[in-house]
């Protein structure tokens, strides 16, 4: 008999949106389904993953180019999906990732500058076909979201960008979902993280085979 296909769902946001809380309740409620879940993020989850990571967030690189930033990114997905996500997806298992190639759109194309026919030939070649299922969008205004980060310590090099790369990255996302409602649900994240989870858990069940409610 073969193995169903696993589903495949991103999380997405700017900077104190609340990912790392909503990861928490979403593992949760899609394990309590009994589904056999990989959590992973990006950059990172795999060694080479977690080496770009350091690269691309630390603060003395400031002289890192807007195409290295871009290429260290799918450097970082490409492996993510080989060694990662289309063997998990492949085995039956789902996939739940803070951040996937709309982020590279955001950060590196709205929020950097980089022609998005570039990032979509790299999305291309890199991810091998595969795209999420459902992709959970964060959406709070940059201040309410800079505000939350602020409390987390010492800013990386993203973190330490002006508003306006904030508001330029924030923007790319919304045309982003807008021009793929099937697969994009935006979340206000200004509200509880209570409030959050539930649009999110509601967002899940068409996945799930439950009617939405």
């Amino acid at each position: 008999m073969t193995t169903a296909r696993g589903k495949f769902i991103s999380l997405e946001g700017g900077e104190g949106a609340g990912k790392s809380t909503l990861l928490a309740g979403l593992r949760a409620c899609i394990e309590q389904h009994g589904i056999a879940l990989v959590q992973t993020r990006e950059p990172g989850g795999t060694s080479v993953g977690e080496a770009v990571r350091a690269i691309v967030l630390d603060p003395a690189q400031h002289e890192l180019a807007a195409e290295t930033e871009l290429l260290l990114m799918f450097a970082s997905r490409a492996q993510l999906v080989r060694e990662v996500i289309e063997p998990a997806l492949g085995a039956g298992r789902w996939v739940l990732c803070d951040r996937y190639a709309d982020a590279s759109y955001a950060y590196q194309g709205g929020g950097r500058g980089q022609p998005t026919e570039r990032i979509a030939e790299l999305e291309r070649w890199a991810c091998h076909g595969v795209k999420p299922d459902l992709t959970l969008l964060l959406d709070l205004p940059v201040a309410t979201g800079r505000a939350r980060a602020a409390g987390r310590g010492d800013a990386d090099r993203i973190e330490s960008e002006a508003d306006a790369f904030f508001e330029r990255v924030r923007a790319s996302y919304r045309e982003r979902a807008a021009t793929d409602p099937d697969r994009f649900r935006v979340i206000d994240a200004s509200e509880t993280p209570a409030a959050v989870l539930l649009a999110a858990t509601r967002a899940l069940m068409p996945l799930l085979g439950e009617p939405q409610p």
